[in-house]
């Protein structure tokens, strides 16, 4: 089934982007398609294998790798720099371990944007297929390049780190690009506002090189909670609507847990599950008000 009206939102969040897989292989089951997919780090990674309907990759990747020091460690971080292994994420992984579909993800016809942050005039940068053409793993590993503990990705250009600083939730790209309404995965609960960071001093240490940089990481948390807070009206004149945790979240950005992950996944299947009746009736509502 094809939402033809609407885009489809991604959120990062490292390791909590197992609740957008949850979510997303609940959708692919079901057989949902979007002619628009946007998303940042973690939800990047996420919205790719969806894209190339690959049931049960996500979980096995992100959850079944999960303990693997060569997928995230401090062993790495300590070595190369990285706390996840981006080499081992980017290019092992989905070229021999658990291979990519990348023919099937070609002869998807949606539209796939990846949002990065461009470090020297910290503005985001999206990618899109015309963009990328058959390197979209470059792109999404900048989009997942959290800063301090991943290296800056060189890229048609540019220097580029997680899509997340500049752009945390991407809805009005969706809208900019045609989409006005939107499905919106969130990996936070409701309620959640973000804080302003409190390290102003490091931020400023490690990134001298970068202004807009630092700028755009010290202005996220603004970003983020304004951005929530236009979803949330949004919400309520039917313009989005909201998959987010309906439980407490016991899983941060760096989780290791597979347990923990396991559950983090159940539940943003469940989540889908139990709105997927509602999910179809804002659909229809979006179809009816397009035709009238």
């Amino acid at each position: 089934m094809l939402f033809e009206q609407s885009g489809l939102v991604l959120e990062g969040g490292g390791m909590r982007g197992v609740y957008t897989a949850g979510v997303l292989e609940y959708l692919l089951e079901n057989d949902i398609e979007f002619p628009y997919v946007i998303g940042v780090s973690a939800g990047a990674c996420i919205a790719a294998s969806f894209l190339s309907k690959q049931k049960g990759r996500n979980k096995k990747v992100n959850i079944g790798f999960a303990g693997n020091p060569r997928y995230l460690s401090w062993r790495n971080y300590i070595k190369n720099r990285e706390l996840f292994g981006m080499d081992f994420v980017f290019n092992e992984i989905p070229n021999k371990i658990v291979p990519y579909d990348f023919s099937a993800f070609q002869q998807n016809q949606s539209e796939f944007v990846i949002g990065t942050t461009d470090c020297h005039t910290g503005e985001p940068v999206y990618h899109y297929r015309r963009d990328y053409g058959n390197d979209v793993l470059t792109p999404i590993r900048a989009s997942s390049s959290l800063p301090f503990v991943a290296p800056v990705v060189e890229f048609q250009s540019r220097h580029l780190l997680d899509g997340g600083i500049s752009d945390p939730i991407p809805v009005k790209r969706a809208e900019f690009d045609g989409f006005k309404k939107n499905v919106v995965v969130l990996t936070r609960n409701k309620g959640y506002k973000k804080s302003p960071s409190r390290f102003n001093y490091l931020i400023k240490r490690k990134y001298p090189q970068y202004p807009g940089l630092r700028q755009a990481m010290m202005n996220r948390y603004n970003l983020y909670n304004e951005t929530v807070d236009y979803l949330e009206r949004e919400e309520e004149k039917g313009s989005v609507f909201i998959i987010r945790p309906q439980l407490p979240l016991k899983v941060g950005r760096v989780e290791r847990n597979p347990k923990k992950l396991e559950e983090l996944y159940n539940q943003g299947y469940s989540d889908a599950r139990s709105q997927f009746e509602k999910l179809l009736s804002w659909k229809e509502s979006q179809s009816q008000l397009v035709r009238f």
